[in-house]
């Protein structure tokens, strides 16, 4: 690729994360712009495939990061512009709009990131979802109430995963909560309970058509790890059984109902215990956090960030086409730990292909052809967590970096 020919990537940062997507839009001989913040620019940025950074006080003010981008654009040909981060999703998609860059806009990317945009379109293209209202109008609250027995949950529609879900057990604690929102409350839905296992799925599409998936249970629903503490986990499910071929077909049918073109995405869905069918829980435009893109590569060899900065860079008139891959199996356990650097030196099973190195976490990724190998192993690794390194703080309510 001559100088003339290659393609600028705008990558938008406001954790430090996607160093691989970063690492690949280099190696493909993409010239790789970093816009990140302040406090984070010291960090263990890969320097090497960075041409250069730049740098906000923060990402709150759009118009501000409008004017920022536009500046940067008068002397750089910006062709894409990729988020590295749920929280910077939209604000991606609003600059894609004003500089009229490939990807998703404004519109499109409510889908993957406002949980109620998401539910009203799942449902109106007869997707199976849970019980849901818009915190709007009341009296519609009072009918959703009416019809649907407590529990219910009430979710912030912007926010990440499990942060800011709240459950509620009773009309007069919902009132009560709505009256302490004031304004804030529409940005909220009300949301029927459903008990069952929480599957997530982690996926690449391209033009349409959704070329990897790959199939996982966590152990306990996030929103309960959240809640009360524990261990986080979550294992490959056989690619061939019957709940992994149901949650294929769903996700697919979520991507065509969301009018996904092309990217990577990490789904949720919920197999009902009353009734054993699954629905759609939520879906997000991104490489997957809390490790899980670190699962899926250790049992396929698959890795999400180089895959999608291939994607972004084929965009619609280019070409791609998946690598090879492996159909192991893999899990992940990351617990609190006690300690501030855990030691998991006694951990020595050769399933082991990373261990988790971040203060106060204790956390290993598991690989192996066997199902039952790794199914033993994090049942051993569980018992052994909890009893060597598991620790419990208040509920989060604010965002995971």
């Amino acid at each position: 690729m001559s100088q003339s020919d290659r393609l600028t990537v705008l990558c938008l940062a406001s954790v430090e994360k996607g160093h691989e997507f970063i690492q690949e839009c280099s190696r493909q001989g993409c010239r790789v712009l970093l816009l990140t913040l302040e406090r984070i620019k010291d960090r263990a940025w890969p320097r090497d495939s960075i041409d250069e950074m730049f740098l906000m006080p923060n990402f709150d003010d759009l118009q501000g990061l409008i004017h920022t981008v536009s500046y940067l654009a008068r002397s750089h040909q910006i062709d894409r512009i990729v988020p590295m981060d749920d929280y910077d999703v939209d604000r991606a998609a609003a600059l894609r709009e004003h500089l009229r860059c490939p990807g998703m806009g404004d519109s499109t990317v409510r889908y993957f990131r406002d949980k109620l945009a998401m539910r009203v379109q799942a449902r109106d293209e007869g997707l199976g979802v849970p019980e849901f209202v818009a915190v709007l109008n009341y009296d519609r609250i009072r009918e959703f109430m009416a019809r649907v027995p407590p529990p219910w949950m009430l979710k912030p529609r912007m926010e990440a995963a499990a942060l800011g879900i709240k459950k509620i057990d009773d009309a007069q604690e919902l009132w009560r909560v709505l009256d302490g929102l004031g304004d804030r409350q529409s940005y909220f839905l009300l949301e029927e309970y459903v008990p069952g296992g929480v599957y997530h799925v982690d996926a690449i599409s391209f033009k349409k058509e959704v070329l990897f998936a790959e199939p996982h249970r966590y152990g306990a629903p996030p929103f309960d790890v959240v809640q009360k503490g524990g261990l986080f986990n979550s294992r490959t499910l056989r690619r061939d059984s019957e709940e992994a071929r149901e949650l294929f077909e769903l996700h697919a049918g979520v991507m065509r109902a969301l009018r996904f073109v092309h990217g990577v995405t990490h789904s949720e869905f919920i197999k009902s215990e009353k009734n054993g069918k699954f629905y759609f829980l939520e879906t997000a435009a991104r490489v997957a956090g809390a490790f899980l893109a670190n699962l899926v590569e250790a049992s396929t060899g698959v890795n999400l960030w180089r895959e999608w900065a291939k994607v972004e860079i084929a965009g619609n008139s280019g070409e791609y086409s998946l690598p090879p891959r492996r159909h192991d199996f893999g899990a992940l356990i990351i617990s609190l730990a006690r300690q501030e650097w855990p030691d998991t030196s006694a951990y020595a099973d050769p399933e082991i292909v990373q261990r988790i190195r971040k203060e106060h976490h204790a956390g290993l990724v598991l690989a192996s052809p066997s199902k039952e190998r790794i199914d033993h192993l994090l049942g051993e690794y569980g018992r052994r967590f909890a009893e060597e390194f598991l620790m419990t703080l208040p509920p989060r309510q604010t965002r995971m970096t």
